[in-house]
């Protein structure tokens, strides 16, 4: 069983780049990696510094889910609490990464199937390789297709119809269906899928890195709230930002006809 989490952070001017770099076995996830992608997702949360972040694959794959050896081969005939507590571990990874008030872009270089499709719809923009698919393959290997939130993700995005096919069915998504579902934001050639995210990044930190905070924040806390909840949460939020440094500094922009340079406040 490995203990290697088989992650590699790059960081340069607000922008963190999350590399699976398992690539001989499609970045097939791990104990040691779920556990470490879970803790980069919580412990970044406090760094004020990174604005947005990319998750990509090494190779030919993004992810491939779960290591068939490693993790579904080492839970057979576990006790209960153990296959529980791995299981809780899956959808703390979700959890985090929507929690993490910061634009997420999945970069989906390759094979993207199992736990790996569940990150991709965990992020907030998914540019996928035109080769590729994403595949949310439970139902498939004797499991439900609700897995790691995507139950709860994949209608939210696509709706319910689309999702139900997807999670019963379990068969791979092509790129173009996925562009047409606005399942993924963009189709790329598989070399220009890292470009592209990067590309979007440099658009998200031209951004005001508060607003974008705030505006993830209230997307996840919007989902289940009735209109009039949701227009009171959103006015209280404006009123806000409205009197942010953020705010005032593209006002003076606007009138001085410059730039504007935000911080974050």
């Amino acid at each position: 069983m490995s203990s290697e989490p088989h992650v590699r952070i790059q960081r340069e001017d607000g922008l963190v780049t999350v590399i699976l770099a398992r690539p001989e076995r499609m970045n097939a996830l791990t104990f040691a990696s779920y556990r470490t992608l879970c803790d980069f997702f919580a412990d970044e949360a406090k760094q004020e510094a990174t604005r947005v972040v990319i998750l990509t694959g090494e190779g030919r794959g993004f992810c491939s889910g779960g290591d068939v050896n490693e993790i579904i081969g080492a839970l057979r005939g576990a006790a209960m609490k153990e296959t529980l507590e791995f299981a809780w571990m899956t959808g703390e990874l979700i959890r985090n990464m929507r929690n993490f008030d910061r634009p997420v872009i999945a970069a989906i270089n390759g094979t993207c199937a199992g736990a790996g499709a569940v990150m991709a719809a965990a992020c907030d923009f998914r540019i996928l390789a035109e080769e590729s698919s994403i595949a949310f393959l439970f139902s498939k290997v004797g499991l439900t297709g609700a897995d790691m939130g995507a139950a709860y993700l994949l209608p939210r995005l696509i709706g319910q119809a689309r999702a139900t096919e997807i999670l019963m069915l379990g068969e791979p998504v092509k790129a173009a269906q996925a562009l047409q579902w606005g399942l993924v934001t963009a189709v790329k050639p598989a070399t220009e899928v890292l470009s592209a995210a990067r590309e979007l990044a440099q658009r998200l930190l031209q951004l005001p890195p508060l607003a974008l905070r705030v505006t993830k924040r209230m997307l996840n806390n919007e989902w289940n709230m009735d209109l009039a909840s949701a227009i009171e949460s959103e006015a209280q939020a404006q009123a806000l930002m409205m009197m942010g440094r953020d705010h005032t500094e593209f006002y003076d922009a606007w009138k001085a006809k410059r730039p504007a340079h935000f911080e974050g406040r």
